[in-house]
């Protein structure tokens, strides 16, 4: 599907030096609304020289960091978690209007992250090493931990705040310093956010945030600078990042995608287990790493789970996301549309029963779906 910019849409920035950047960058890409299709501004796809100068800067701010006591580190923690409270239905909002999720599904999500800050503040102790007398004749042992550097997180689209926030509280509390890669489909909630952040005044570079796609991700992961990775998003693409981080020698953790089974009884409480099975498939719109895709039920279960899980699943209010009584958004672009109803066909064609059928939704809205039936294959 065909975008068309306003030239009067604005481009976002990196961040880094403790300062706004606009970016040199030869492409940019438009930040759209999912539920309007609505262009609401341009991403810069960040070339090797841009991404560099932000490892650069949080390179150089990373000696006298790491030196900080981590009493004084968790003190920013503390204003950050002030700051994320006080802001919290501004950034839901932001939320809502690039990804398209409920504002109901925006607001937990900054609860989840708010807690991340939280914990994080815990650090002074959660990080303390310890010492044992005697290990062997002679020996004594000790372990302590230490900040590795420059840290990166590549986040994806469907949770614009929560899952930077599993990584960026910990990561400058430790002592590293931090580069913040998202999502170039939902940059806007960070952008708010490193707008909010320049207000607890933290050493220039320690927080970093870099725009971009492959071009920004590969610099990431080749440059000696960048001691360790975090991504969360698709399996294939963390297989790539996590073989070419290793390749350079950085310490990466990958999370990639899941197919997630639910198995229902004959004695389970079907009221109550509809409940959940239809908030965990559909909420998001499905587009979570934990949503339920296969319910497994056995024996009895089959047609009371069926009937119950259809009837509920098709009540499900479908609209904008910050519109009230919204229960279901829309999925994030029109390419991811037509994959989910490609996949639907697919499943169809192999001899499920659609027992509701979500094609067919004007936008990029997908209703809820239900497919019985999908036959066993042999060896």
């Amino acid at each position: 599907m065909g975008v068309s910019v306003s030239t009067r849409v604005s481009r976002l920035g990196n961040y880094y030096a403790g300062a706004w950047h606009a970016s040199s960058a030869s492409e940019f890409l438009p930040v759209i609304d999912p539920a309007s299709e609505d262009v609401l501004a341009e991403v810069p796809m960040s070339s090797e020289s841009e991404s560099a100068a932000v490892i650069e800067a949080a390179a150089a701010a990373f000696p006298e960091w790491r030196r900080t006591p981590p009493e004084d580190r968790i003190q920013y923690l503390f204003k950050l978690k002030d700051l994320l409270e006080r802001n919290l239905e501004d950034l839901a909002r932001q939320i809502t209007l690039e990804n398209g999720k409920t504002l109901a599904e925006a607001r937990a999500e900054l609860r989840r992250g708010i807690e991340n800050v939280e914990v994080a503040c815990g650090i002074p102790t959660l990080m303390q090493g310890f010492n044992l007398e005697d290990v062997a004749r002679g020996i004594d042992e000790m372990m302590i931990r230490q900040p590795l550097g420059v840290v990166a997180a590549i986040t994806p689209f469907n949770f614009p705040a929560m899952i930077p926030l599993w990584f960026l509280p910990y990561a400058i509390a430790c002592g590293n310093t931090f580069i913040l890669k998202p999502s170039e489909k939902v940059p806007l909630t960070m952008q708010r956010l490193f707008q909010l952040a320049e207000e607890l005044h933290l050493p220039s570079g320690v927080l970093n945030l870099l725009n971009g796609g492959k071009q920004a991700v590969d610099t990431l992961l080749s440059h000696p600078k960048v001691r360790g990775i975090s991504f969360v998003g698709s399996t294939p693409v963390a297989k790539y990042i996590y073989a070419e981080g290793a390749r350079h020698g950085k310490r990466v953790q990958c999370q990639g995608g899941a197919k997630n089974h639910v198995v229902i009884m004959p004695d389970a409480d079907m009221d109550s287990t509809t409940q959940v099975v239809v908030d965990s498939a559909f909420g998001c719109a499905g587009q979570r790493c934990l949503a339920v895709s296969v319910a497994v039920a056995v024996g009895d279960a089959h047609a009371p789970f069926r009937d119950s899980v259809a009837n509920a699943a098709g009540k499900i209010k479908i609209g904008v996301g910050s519109d009230d009584g919204v229960q279901m958004g829309p999925v994030i672009n029109h390419a991811s549309k037509q994959r989910v109803e490609r996949l639907i066909g697919k499943g169809v064609s192999d001899g499920a029963k659609a027992v509701l059928d979500g094609r067919g939704a004007k936008g990029n809205f997908v209703k809820p779906t239900i497919l019985d039936g999908l036959p066993s294959t042999s060896e």
